[in-house]
């Protein structure tokens, strides 16, 4: 089987349909400046008709790691967009009888719009990419020391919000950053939040 490849996410929205989020090594400028823009513009929409924009949409929420925020993040967003969620647990899936990460995948393909997926491997999320049905998206939400790129994005779209003049959208990250100096802390080397967002 030939390695998956995730799609590049460009400024174009229409090529994010059914892509998957593996790496921020993914996103161009243009793609990255779109996403903080939406993300601000769901911010400011009126809870009724943001709830309207995923009705009916399933999640699959999957965590062979054990997670609060991140997790419940990702369950809050979506049930705020009017969609519903699945959460499977590393503890009482069958991963527990043996089955891999690509099965697990393969079968929440038959039940899920979107997967996010956290793991303790390195890679892991684009080995169950790959394994996901075409145009069926997944999103890193942690894998090993490897990435966590949501949180980077969320980490960004947070600093170009704090640093914008009070009132105003959200600069995108080249403006807001200008000039700027930013310092990452913790744990540099296993930290992939960290390898994210630098």
């Amino acid at each position: 089987m030939a390695a998956f490849a995730p799609a590049t996410l460009s400024g174009d929205a229409a090529a994010w349909r059914g892509a998957s989020l593996c790496s921020v090594t993914q996103f161009t400028e243009q793609g990255l400046d779109l996403v903080l823009r939406r993300a601000e513009e769901l911010r400011l929409m009126d809870r009724g008709a943001a709830r309207a924009r995923r009705a009916g949409a399933v999640l699959a929420n999957v965590f062979y790691e054990p997670s609060t925020r991140t997790s419940c993040s990702f369950q809050a967003a979506m049930l705020r967009l009017g969609g519903s969620v699945i959460c499977v647990a590393e503890s009482t899936s069958s991963a527990k009888k043996g089955e891999t990460l690509e099965d697990t995948a393969r079968s929440l393909g038959c039940y899920a719009d979107v997967v996010v997926l956290r793991h303790p491997e390195a890679g892991a999320a684009a080995r169950a990419a790959g394994a996901l049905p075409p145009g069926l998206p997944l999103l890193n939400a942690g894998d090993g020391v490897g990435e966590h790129p949501t949180q980077a994005v969320l980490d960004l779209y947070t600093l170009c919000r704090e640093l914008s003049p009070a009132g105003a959208p959200a600069l995108p990250p080249r403006a807001c950053l200008k000039g700027k100096t930013v310092v990452l802390v913790g744990d540099l080397k296993h930290g992939r939040t960290v390898h994210s967002l630098a």
